[in-house]
């Protein structure tokens, strides 16, 4: 793979940028989403210092997609650090009940005050704030109990801010996806494409295909070999354009000159990993 900084900064999130700071005001506390499967790609570096000074509670997001006993260590570590990060999955409702304690908690001091003040039950505002496709939506949906918001599995969805009133005592603000203008270290910006952060036109996708093949053999060979019916001793001296090739051969996944399918293949392989179907898989 070429050593080059990938770029990718749609004028919509210079736009998300000034949103976030108008309205950053008009909130109490920030919710910031990670991707379970990328912990440290999905985090925006620029976040705290955009959101300053409002409290931070980060949700790990897409949980029933990574590895468990990955995500398990990237809370501990973040408790080592003396922050709660609350795992959290919308499909199955994982951590979603822990949510209004953790509110409650971090902003204690001031809802003591508004009690104080006689403003009993005083609404909480949140803003939900995440990098693209990490599920900010869906969490949305969830809280709010019906399609408050639009969901899809790519990046771009959610293009102007709204306000989503939620059963907890919390109203939510729904903002863009945010990316930062450019990934100094390749591989966020390949773990951001396998996991359709970006979209898929921005690097080649057979080539972050490869790179996928080339994780999955080095972190979850177990899981390559069951999924697409290889023996170990098939792929452990093979790279991932090799594993590529092999495993659109085994599949047939060929052109009509019996060669791979390059555009297929690929297709196959992104969209079998971010629907979960090879495993459950944390790239870092």
């Amino acid at each position: 793979m070429p050593t080059d900084i990938i770029q990718w900064f749609p004028g919509h999130m210079a736009k998300t940028k000034r949103l976030i700071s108008e309205s950053l005001s008009s909130v109490d506390v920030v919710l910031e989403l990670l991707d379970a499967r990328i912990p440290k790609s999905s985090k925006n570096p620029d976040l705290e210092k955009l959101v300053s000074p409002k409290p931070i509670i980060t949700l790990l997001n897409k949980a029933s997609l990574a590895d468990p006993n990955a995500s398990a260590l990237y809370k501990k570590r973040y408790a080592e650090m003396g922050k709660t990060l609350i795992i959290t999955d919308c499909i199955d409702g994982k951590g979603i009940g822990e949510l209004e304690e953790e509110v409650k908690k971090v902003l204690k001091d001031k809802i003591d005050r508004y009690n104080q003040k006689g403003m009993t039950g005083r609404t909480v505002k949140a803003m939900v704030l995440g990098i693209p496709n990490v599920g900010k939506s869906s969490l949305i949906n969830k809280l709010s109990g019906k399609k408050a918001a639009n969901v899809e599995n790519r990046p771009g969805v959610t293009l102007t801010k709204q306000w989503v009133k939620t059963s907890i005592g919390l109203d939510l603000l729904d903002m863009p996806g945010v990316l930062w203008p450019k990934f100094d270290d390749r591989v966020i910006g390949e773990n951001l494409a396998i996991t359709g952060a970006i979209k898929d036109t921005v690097l080649q996708k057979d080539e972050i295909a490869m790179v996928l093949c080339e994780r999955l053999k080095k972190k979850y060979p177990y899981l390559l070999a069951k999924r697409y019916s290889l023996e170990k001793e098939e792929f452990e001296d093979l790279d991932g354009y090799d594993i590529f090739e092999l495993i659109g051969k085994k599949r047939g996944i060929l052109s009509k000159g019996g060669e791979v399918n390059f555009d297929r293949c690929s297709t196959m392989l992104l969209d079998e990993f971010r629907r979960g179907i090879i495993g459950r898989i944390t790239l870092e």
